[in-house]
């Protein structure tokens, strides 16, 4: 065989196996796209479940302890103002209708003179009412005034009274005010139980 033959000879033979590896890419193509087809087809796999689920369980430990932070200030920001409301109502009930004394109650409170407004507004004029996680109730440790002038909606009228706003769920702080209208918290048990001294800290 001549030289120019053997290099014929091998140039085919370089062509032909370079056709081959052409001819076998597009099924090798084929198998590779396959796989990902039927990859995508059968959805996450359970590494990736439990990768997102470790997300969600990271993401609510920051998140929770937080909302819960939120909502109970909100609840406490609640139970102050509405020992200020019945500081404030019982202060103008004294001065207007109980002819210096102060009302029996939350009731009494709500109750309107003949032409005039009540005292109180309807979601705190009920002994006991659960506001906000909180129980408001009023009391007083003074006799009733049997001398004194009838009072403007005809109730009960006593020379002092207290209030406590009691947290429903355990952990709360407890306020309270009474007859000398400071705003009281204690973090253990109920602050008012007096009309004129407290175990609370004045935080007004």
């Amino acid at each position: 065989m001549h030289g120019s033959d053997r290099y014929a000879l091998r140039l085919a033979s370089g062509e032909g196996f370079a056709n081959s590896l052409a001819n076998d890419r597009p099924l090798e193509t084929a198998a590779v796209t396959s796989m990902d087809s039927q990859r995508h087809d059968n959805g996450f796999t359970l590494i990736e479940l439990l990768i997102v689920v470790a997300i969600i369980g990271i993401i609510a430990a920051i998140a929770i302890p937080g909302l819960l932070r939120s909502r109970q200030s909100a609840d406490e920001a609640s139970a102050i103002a509405s020992m200020r409301t019945i500081s404030s109502a019982q202060a103008t009930y004294a001065s207007s209708c109980g002819n210096g004394f102060y009302s029996v109650d939350l009731a009494n409170l709500g109750t309107a003179p003949a032409g005039g407004t009540a005292f109180i507004n309807p979601d705190l004029s009920t002994e006991g009412v659960t506001k906000s996680g909180y129980t408001i109730a009023t009391a007083h440790t003074g006799a009733v005034a049997a001398t004194a002038p009838v009072s403007c909606n005809s109730g009960a009228v006593y020379p002092g009274y207290f209030a406590n706003a009691t947290p429903v769920a355990a952990g709360g702080r407890h306020f309270g005010t009474n007859t000398s209208g400071t705003i009281y918290v204690d973090s253990l048990a109920a602050v008012v139980a007096t009309d004129t001294t407290s175990t609370g800290k004045p935080i007004q």
